[in-house]
């Protein structure tokens, strides 16, 4: 291959062995040995667009923290776990996960176009994951039709944006063949990682009679290039309500000036900050995890200072699949005779009274 053509390829291959992190600059060659092991461990790939993102970035290690794999992933802590928020254990079958009563994810497929070093799925996911067979999909759909309370259907994965237009859009036909799901939601990382996925033929597959929501994972403004705020766009003119959710991570937007600037580029992007997810104990991801305490203050710092609809909600998915709750700072605490005390944004307290 000549010089040229090297140049083109590129910019058109993602990266997924360690050797070409160290060709393109992203690690020394003195890491190659332990980072071999790590991606043993845990699949690596990072797209030209997030190479592209990462040169361009004011901040390079707020977007390739989040891709290039580090030696820390080695180190494991005996309270992470292989399945962190227990998706296992409500899985009756492959596919599909059903952990509350009204809703299920449903995982076509386990490939995404880059694998973030912090993924709760980080043990399932990869080059030569299985996606589901037909069989499996036939299977996964009839599990919906037979559970009439399931209302929502969370396509996951893996990405589902990693399908063809094609197959993407048999799914979501046979979903919107079932008159008890109301709405179906998408997670994906592609309109960031991969923006040129996000053509007229894979938003025709997204458009159906079931209303479809979009949640788009990003994590630093950074990442949010002219290319994914053009997939954004599209997706959003085609009449896609678009969600965020956000990882807080150490290291990459566990700052208060970071998330205001990701947040309120989000909003005026039109997609609505959702999720901010107190990372997962993945195993080898200690160090991306914040005290709690530092990401309640994190998130204090932008109420009162931040417009409200720039406000994620601060959540922990508790281990072992007992559910996501809120976990941001409590303003009210509740006195002996039933008044209450509210604390402002600034601190001050204030007097609610009791209602009789």
């Amino acid at each position: 291959m000549g010089d040229c053509e090297r140049a083109r390829a590129d910019k058109t291959t993602s990266i997924r062995t360690v050797a070409a992190l160290e060709q393109r600059g992203l690690i020394t060659a003195e890491a190659l040995a332990p980072l071999n092991e790590v991606a043993r461990r845990f699949a690596v790939s990072i797209t030209p667009a997030v190479l592209e993102a990462i040169a361009e970035a004011g901040q390079p290690d707020g977007i390739a923290r989040q891709y290039v794999p580090a030696v820390a992933e080695l180190a494991q802590c005996d309270d992470e776990r292989p399945d962190p928020i227990g998706d296992q254990h409500f899985s009756p079958l492959p596919g599909i996960v059903h952990r509350y009563p009204d809703r299920a994810l449903l995982k076509p497929l386990h490939v995404c176009p880059v694998y973030c070093r912090f993924c709760f799925r980080r043990e399932v996911v990869g080059p030569g994951s299985q996606a589901l067979t037909e069989a499996e999909l036939d299977a996964a759909l009839g599990y919906i039709r037979d559970h009439p309370q399931i209302w929502e259907v969370i396509l996951t994965g893996g990405d589902p944006l990693m399908l063809s237009p094609r197959r993407l859009g048999a799914i979501m036909d046979r979903l919107d063949g079932i008159d008890h799901v109301g709405v179906v939601r998408l997670h994906t990382r592609v309109p960031v990682a991969d923006p040129e996925r996000v053509d007229e033929t894979a938003i025709t597959a997204l458009k159906r009679r079931t209303p479809v929501w979009v949640a788009i994972h990003v994590n630093h403004p950074d990442e949010l290039t002219t290319a994914a705020r053009r997939a954004c766009a599209a997706l959003a003119d085609a009449g896609l309500p678009l969600l965020s959710q956000s990882v807080l991570l150490k290291g990459v937007n566990d700052d208060a000036a970071v998330l205001t600037r990701l947040f309120r580029a989000l909003v005026a992007l039109r997609i609505k900050p959702y999720y901010l997810h107190h990372p997962d104990l993945a195993r080898g991801t200690g160090h991306f995890r914040p005290e709690i305490a530092d990401g309640q203050a994190l998130v204090a710092a932008l109420r009162g200072r931040v417009s409200g609809l720039c406000q994620p909600t601060y959540v922990l998915d508790i281990p072992g699949g007992f559910g996501k709750v809120p976990i941001g700072q409590c303003y009210l605490e509740t006195a002996e005779d039933g008044s209450h005390t509210v604390t402002d944004p600034d601190g001050g307290s204030h007097r609610y009274p009791r209602q009789v």
